[in-house]
């Protein structure tokens, strides 16, 4: 994980919130934010894969990776509207998924 994301995604929104306020409503838009860029990343799988007749191939896996990047920081911007300690809960998780797998982090 990039040491940078937590302090770049902090200063995200905390910009979000200037602009935007911290609300309930302002807290879901960053949720539903996550599942659009989820979305655009499925897209550009389908158009690496050519799945759509009409349009053939239209990405790359560059573009994949691009997108699945915007997931990446939209879901941690949006972290930061559940919790103080963003980073310490993703890696508490990220623990206890590789505890699960029998993979434990190095």
């Amino acid at each position: 994980m990039s040491a940078t994301l937590f302090p770049v995604a902090a200063r995200i929104a905390a910009a979000l919130n200037t602009a935007n306020g911290h609300g309930e409503h302002e807290t879901a838009m960053r949720l539903i934010k996550v599942t659009e860029e989820a979305g655009e990343a499925s897209a550009a799988y389908i158009g690496m894969t050519g799945q759509n007749p009409r349009k053939n191939i239209t990405h790359t896996t560059a573009d994949v990776a691009d997108e699945l990047c915007d997931v990446i920081i939209a879901a941690t911007v949006a972290l930061h509207s559940f919790t103080a300690t963003p980073g310490a809960d993703l890696t508490a998780k990220l623990d206890a998924v590789a505890r699960r797998l029998n993979a434990p982090r190095p």
